[in-house]
């Protein structure tokens, strides 16, 4: 009895896996408009742990936790942040798809990032948190300093691939309060448009969908978060050659629901990243109109060149460097610099 159940355990341990892996990133940075040089990073410092385990007929449980955390001090990235900021998810996948839930970046944010020069990264000279989404939040009725693009409380949907072409991806946030600050939208000081810790005006969710064939890539996606706001995205890529990756977006946010004044934000970003023997540059152009002003003409739309060449030593380690010219108002513009050592673990 002893040898066969040694043997069940030992077949059903073999069914299991579970992962550490984890990202650091430091450099040091300059920006012009503050004269200060700082040490910062050009993407998230991560520590993740991913399980999976087969449950036979093709069906497989699987979790993913992730911690983010600091380089220059080794706090938990913005301390208000949950302690399992990138994600907190669990589920279950087969021939269906993917379902989850828990905490993650939304259908619209997970996909876009393919379509973007810095790869979704938060770099300075990237696009992902400004350009690329038209200035949008995806969750604006967490606690202030949370993160802008995942939702809590969620249920995460994938479709398989179908025709090895298009793919369906699907989040839907619940209405629960999430400790929001006072939004005052189209109420006023005294009164509010959505108090301290309100409920969500409206359920949250995020829809997204995938072609692939061949060189070419393209993507469309809907989404509405806690005040209603919605936006409207779509990207392509394109391969010429096998080394050139060209890419571009175009965003409308609507705010409608909670901003009085020109509710519309429009932003589109052109970019390419090319490979060059062990290295690749990353290059991009974008614009955004401005949003939420009085008068729309008097004030200078958002524009940003950025450009930037990483140095790969292996395939978990490399070096960076990155500089971008950044016109935010009609009075302010700024050029950042940056370098600094990435490395995958």
């Amino acid at each position: 009895m002893a040898l066969a159940l040694t043997g069940v355990f030992s077949g059903a341990y073999a069914q299991s896996s579970v992962s550490i892996y984890g990202t650091l990133d430091a450099g040091v940075s300059r920006r012009t408009d503050t004269d200060i040089t700082a040490v910062g990073k050009r993407d998230n410092n991560k520590l993740g742990f991913r399980g999976v385990e087969d449950l036979g007929s093709g069906l497989k449980a699987l979790f993913q936790l992730e911690i983010r955390y600091e380089p220059d001090t080794g706090v938990i990235e913005n301390t208000v942040r949950p302690l399992f900021q990138g994600q907190s998810r669990v589920g279950l996948q087969g021939d269906f798809g993917t379902l989850r839930l828990g905490r993650g970046l939304t259908a619209f944010q997970e996909t876009s990032t393919a379509f973007e020069p810095w790869s979704g990264m938060p770099a300075v000279a990237g696009y992902q948190t400004d350009l690329q989404v038209a200035g949008y939040t995806s969750d604006p009725m967490s606690v202030a300093g949370n993160s802008l693009n995942r939702f809590s409380n969620a249920v995460f949907y994938n479709t398989p691939v179908i025709a090895n072409i298009f793919q369906l991806n699907v989040t839907v946030a619940s209405r629960e309060a999430n400790n929001n600050p006072i939004i005052i939208g189209r109420g006023t000081a005294a009164a509010p448009q959505f108090p301290a810790n309100s409920m969500a005006a409206k359920y949250p969710y995020s829809v997204s969908a995938t072609a692939t064939q061949g060189p070419f890539a393209a993507y469309g996606a809907y989404e509405r978060n806690a005040v209603a706001t919605k936006l409207w995205s779509v990207g392509a890529s394109y391969k010429p050659i096998n080394d050139l990756k060209l890419m571009a977006t175009y965003q409308r946010q609507d705010q409608d629901f909670s901003a009085p004044i020109n509710p519309i934000t429009k932003a589109w970003m052109i970019g390419a990243n090319y490979n060059i023997g062990p290295g690749m540059i990353r290059a991009g152009i974008g614009r955004k109109t401005p949003d939420n002003v009085l008068n729309v003409a008097t004030i200078a739309k958002t524009k940003q060149f950025s450009l930037g060449y990483d140095y790969n030593f292996s395939p978990r380690t490399y070096v960076y460097v990155d500089g971008t010219r950044r016109k935010a108002t009609a009075t302010t513009t700024f050029n950042f610099y940056s370098v600094g050592i990435h490395h995958n673990f």
